[in-house]
This record gives C-alpha cells, structure tokens and sequence, in this order.
C-alpha cells in the first residue's frame, strides 16, 4: 500500500513538472511567433517605404520643372509652399537606418517611428556586418524588446524629459549594442540585476527575451542606472 501511494506521489509530481516545463515552453513558442510575425511585418513596411524612397528620386526632375515654371511665373508663395512640402517629405525618408541586415532595417525603423510619435527624442546609428553568427530573428528580438522597454520607461515621464540613444556597430570583434533611455527613477532589483516592473513574477518577457539570446551566443549583457537614466550594454562574439 504504500509502495503503490509512493509510486502515485511520483506520477503526479512527475506530471505536475512535465505540465509545467510544457505550459513554459508554449507561452515561450507563442510569443516567439507573435514576434516573428511583427518582424515579418516591419520588414514589408520598410520595403515599401524603401520603394517611396526610390520613387521621390525619380520624380526629383518633375519637382525641379515644377519649382522652376513658378520661379519663372513670379509665384513665390506657391513655390515656397512647394519647397516646404517636399523638405518634409524628404525629411521623413531620411530618418530610416539602413543597417546592410533587411530584418533588422525593418524592426529597428519600425520602433524608431513609434518611438518618435510618443514625442521622445531620438538619435539613432546603426550598421550590421556580414557574416555574423547571429540570426535575424534573435536580432530582432533583442532590438525590438531593447526598444520597447526603453520607450515604456519614457512615456512614465514628463514629454520634455523623454529620450532614447540607440547605436549598434562592430566593436573589435563584437556586436556592440548600447541604448541609453530617460527614466523615472524608479527601479526594481533582485538577485540576478534587474526586474521588471510590470510583471507579477519579478521578471518580464521582454527581459528574460533579451537575456535568453545573449546567453545563447555566449555574450555579454550589462544594464545600469544613473538615476533618471537608465542604460544597457550587450556585446555578442562575432567568431
């Protein structure tokens, strides 16, 4: 008898666990798809806007006959109106980064735009070398998740004091990543750095997402405070 409740005892603790590492690895596959998706989203959004981008050069010559007929015809107030319409034009096409990596050119100006729109300050350099180990996905992941937490941190504070410093590039023998974003002030801290402050756990998915892709290729994450700035450092081996 009691062999058989000890034999029971483990079936259910064994089911309980295998429930559990089952429930965590799903959560985990949902959330990875839903950001695949977003990515492969971003990416046609990027491509499209791209496509304006090539399509404002070859109008360029129309635009100069345009504001050339209304030099001629003395229409300086409709001419002015022009060149302001098309400096602004140009203005937000100018703003994309293009990094040589098409995933990571979506996900990045994706985010760089919202992050704009929420009235937050934004400067932004970027490039991606051929060849590295990283894939786009795990790339997207991090930026996209890096990005998301430090425009959350912003909108807490007032529209003035908003900020976000993104800079990615080859360092040595690296991927260097460093974004520098406004905060509130308030942070939370446990064992392991950093905790979310939104998740019931301790530890949301963004966090957890970005650190899971630097510890599978073996890299180096760092995040402090200064206050009423908050800053995060990740370095991935490139060989």
């Amino acid at each position: 008898m009691i062999v058989n409740v000890i034999i029971l005892t483990a079936a259910i603790a064994a089911a309980m666990v295998g429930t559990r590492f089952y429930v965590r690895w799903f959560v985990e596959r949902q959330i990875a798809g839903y950001q695949n998706d977003l990515t492969q989203k971003h990416c046609q959004e990027v491509d499209n806007l791209y496509r304006q981008t090539r399509g404002w050069r070859h109008d360029f010559k129309n635009h100069l006959q345009t504001m050339q007929a209304y030099l001629e015809l003395g229409q300086l107030e409709p001419l002015e109106h022009y060149i302001r319409e098309l400096t602004e034009d140009y203005n937000r096409m100018d703003m994309v980064l293009r990094t040589g990596n098409t995933m990571v050119d979506a996900i990045l100006n994706s985010k760089l735009s919202v992050l704009r729109e929420g009235d937050i300050r934004v400067d932004a350099s970027a490039a991606v070398p051929e060849g590295i180990p990283v894939s786009d996905v795990d790339l997207s992941v991090m930026i996209g998740n890096l990005l998301d937490n430090a425009m959350e941190a912003c909108l807490k504070i007032p529209a003035e004091k908003r900020f976000v410093r993104f800079y990615m590039a080859k360092a040595k023998e690296n991927l260097y990543i460093y974004v520098m974003n406004s905060a509130g002030g308030e942070y939370r801290r446990g064992i392991g750095g950093y905790l979310s402050t939104k998740a019931s756990d301790g530890h949301g998915y963004g966090l957890a997402r970005i650190d899971k892709v630097v510890k599978k290729y073996k890299g180096y994450r760092n995040r402090q405070d200064e206050g009423d700035v908050f800053a995060t450092e990740i370095l991935i081996p490139l060989c």
